[in-house]
């Protein structure tokens, strides 16, 4: 599609995916939705992105990225037929996190039935330079029918400029107003006035209560945590991340293809096709309990009483909308000791060396703390991703990216218990 043209679109589930290429110096990108009324939003809520991945009214989705060979795609999910009969205009934005557009090579948005997967709409955005962040796009209701209109209206400013001017508070340091100056002060002389007879008043009226001030709504939240060797920890509770859901994702991309040893199958396997990798989580409640979540067994856990994780399913394509991913309950996070969370190779693969993956922990209140792995030089099968840690007043994310190498007869899971002393007894399980 040409800029500024516009197509119609069915009312129906949309997946908006925004793309790019990356590679050595190429920022990352975000996208995002806002969700109008008269050119504004009636609220924070109606702002999508990675650090408030849902609407409310379950029309728009932020489904997080996947990166394919080189190709990265960002994923919204679109309900038309959800979205609130008062909302006139869906915006669908990008911003580059670390750079301008002008480095991102090949970005474009393009409109997909979520359903069969078929394309609605494509706009090729070029001639990006120092933009920061774009509106590559909109939904907008034309006579009871949807119009998606290629936009490419580019911002200086980032994300934060870009929200801004749609209407949505933005968390950052406000400059203390500049007190006023003391008045000059003069001395006079004072003559003493004469007595005056004393007069009894009544007591003044009681002043009615005050009325509770009324509670101030919380500004939107732009920032992302990345931990790396440098950075390694974050606490939980400086990001206001200590209640609500925590999502934990793993996905995974193969940096080479070639062929693996499937230990189950006993047959050389296509290494992309048949990789599966396993999300786990160690646990030491504060009663002294432990425990293992994870497919293999079916020990799956659960949300709403101990362990108080739960693993959502088993996955084999790395997908980030998918994908593995593990749920812990912050609400009881008095009874949490320790978690470890690892990953193993089931099959399809002998090491990690060669594999591309990306952690990503989403607190429900808080920003997203993400790391990859890339590091790997040994014949590793299981990995310790990251330790949570109750201090007594905080929940603290300790990045470990440890790559171990299990011993001939023992497990991957017995053997990053005896790397961090968890001290159970492990039997043989199957999924």
């Amino acid at each position: 599609m040409p800029k500024g043209s516009n197509t119609p679109v069915p009312a129906t589930a949309l997946r908006v995916e925004l793309g790019w290429s990356t590679g050595p110096g190429v920022p990352d990108a975000d996208s995002s939705a806002l969700l109008l009324v008269g050119g504004k939003v009636r609220s924070d809520g109606d702002f999508v992105f990675y650090n408030q991945p849902a609407h409310s009214s379950g029309a728009v989705r932020h489904e997080g990225k996947r990166n394919a060979g080189g190709q990265v795609t960002d994923t919204l999910l679109v309900d038309l037929a959800r979205v609130e009969p008062a909302i006139e205009t869906i915006v669908l934005a990008a911003s580059a996190d670390g750079g301008a557009f002008g480095q991102v090579p090949g970005l474009y948005i393009e409109v997909k039935d979520a359903a069969q997967g078929t394309s609605v709409a494509r706009f090729d955005s070029t001639g990006a330079t120092v933009e920061t962040a774009f509106v590559l796009g909109e939904f907008y209701r034309r006579q009871g029918a949807w119009k998606f209109r290629a936009v490419g209206q580019g911002y200086s400013s980032g994300l934060e400029g870009l929200a801004t001017d749609f209407g949505i508070t933005v968390d950052e340091p406000q400059q203390a107003a500049a007190a006023a100056p003391p008045a000059p002060t003069v001395a006079h002389p004072v003559t003493a006035p004469p007595p005056m007879p004393p007069v009894t008043m009544p007591p003044p009226p009681a002043a009615p209560p005050a009325a509770p001030p009324a509670a101030a709504a919380q500004p939107v939240r732009l920032t992302k945590v990345t931990l790396t060797k440098a950075s390694p920890s974050v606490s939980l509770a400086k990001q206001g991340g200590t209640s609500g859901a925590m999502r934990v994702n793993l996905n995974w991309e193969v940096r080479k293809q070639f062929s693996g040893w499937a230990s189950k199958l006993g047959r050389p396997v296509a290494m992309h096709n048949d990789l599966d990798l396993d999300l786990c989580a160690l646990y030491e409640l504060t009663d002294g309990s432990k425990g293992v979540v994870q497919a293999l067994g079916n020990a799956f856990g659960a949300l709403h009483q101990p362990p108080f994780i739960h693993l959502d399913g088993d996955d084999r394509t790395g997908a980030v909308a998918s994908g593995e991913n593990l749920t812990i309950n912050l609400d009881h996070k008095q009874l949490f000791r320790r978690i470890l969370v690892f990953v193993t190779i089931y099959e399809g693969a002998r090491s990690f060396a060669d594999l591309h993956a990306t952690v990503t922990l989403q607190p429900q209140y808080g920003a997203p703390i993400d790391f990859s792995l890339d590091e790997c030089t040994v014949p590793s099968t299981v990995c310790a991703l990251a330790l949570i840690t109750n201090t007594g007043s905080d929940l603290v994310v300790q990045r470990e990216a440890r790559y171990l190498v299990p011993e001939r007869g023992v497990s991957p899971q017995r053997t990053v218990d005896y790397a961090y002393g968890w001290g159970m007894n492990w039997t043989p399980g199957r999924k």
